[in-house]
C-alpha cells in the first residue's frame, strides 16, 4: 500500500511530475483478487476470471453522472488515487497517459476509442472541479470522477481497490492510504491486465499494443 504526503490545498502536482518524469519511479502495489470459479473468462488475459470491475455511478468534472455502462464497447484504463497526492499517484497517472501518447503515435483509432479513468478515493477534498484540474494536467483524454463517499466507496469494491484515510495531522491535514494498479478492461468490462506503471511509459505503450485488438 501506498502513503501519500499530505498536501493542504490542491496545488496541481502534476505539474512537478510532468516536468520532471526523469527521476526514479515508485514501485506499483498490486492488489491480487481472486479468480472466479465455472463460468469464468476463457480469454488469455493475465486476468481473466478476476473479480475486478462492475457497475458504478459516479460524477464528472461538470458535475454530470456518469456510469460504468457509459464505456460499454471502449477498452478502459482505470486507476484509483487522489488528486492531493503529490507522488505516487501523479507519477503512476502521468506514466499512463504517456505510455498512451506513445501508443496513439502507432494506434490512432484504437487510443481514440480507448477511456483512461482516474477514480478519486478522497471524496471530501476531490471535488468535480478539483477532479478535472486534476485530469486535464496530465491528458485532455483523462476522465476525472469523484462522487459521495458512499458511491466512491461501491466503485472501489467494484474494483478490488484498497483505500483508507489516515490520522489528522495537527494542522488539520491527512494522508491516503491505497492500492496503485492501472487496470486495463475490455469493451465488455472484463478486466484485462494491470499496467506496468511502475515500468515506465513504453512498458505501458508496449502492454497497450499488445492487449487491445
Amino acid at each position: 500500500m501506498n502513503r501519500c504526503a499530505m498536501t493542504l490545498a490542491f496545488k496541481n502536482p502534476a505539474v512537478s511530475v510532468l516536468r520532471a518524469l526523469g527521476v526514479a519511479l515508485l514501485p506499483a502495489c498490486l492488489l491480487l483478487t481472486a479468480c472466479g470459479g465455472p463460468g469464468a473468462a476463457t480469454v488469455d488475459y493475465p486476468l481473466a476470471g478476476a473479480k475486478i470491475g462492475g457497475p458504478f455511478t459516479l460524477i464528472d468534472k461538470s458535475g454530470k453522472t456518469v456510469r460504468w455502462s457509459d464505456f460499454d464497447g471502449h477498452y478502459r484504463i482505470v486507476y484509483f488515487g487522489y488528486t492531493f497526492c503529490p507522488d505516487a499517484c501523479p507519477t503512476d497517472v502521468a506514466v499512463a497517459m504517456r505510455g498512451l501518447d506513445i501508443y496513439a503515435k502507432t494506434h490512432g483509432a484504437q487510443a481514440d476509442a480507448l477511456r483512461p479513468i482516474f477514480i478519486s478515493i478522497d471524496p471530501a477534498r476531490d471535488t468535480p472541479q478539483v477532479v478535472g484540474q486534476f485530469a486535464a494536467a496530465f491528458s485532455p483524454r483523462l476522465i476525472g470522477l469523484t462522487g459521495t463517499p458512499q458511491q466512491v466507496d461501491a466503485a472501489a469494491k467494484a474494483f478490488a481497490a484498497y483505500y483508507a484515510r489516515g490520522k489528522d495531522s495537527a494542522d488539520g491535514g491527512y494522508l491516503m492510504d491505497h492500492s496503485r494498479s492501472a487496470f486495463l478492461m475490455a469493451p465488455n468490462g472484463d478486466p484485462i491486465t494491470m499496467l506496468p506503471v511502475d515500468r515506465g511509459p513504453q512498458a505501458v505503450a508496449d502492454d497497450l499494443a499488445k492487449w487491445i485488438k
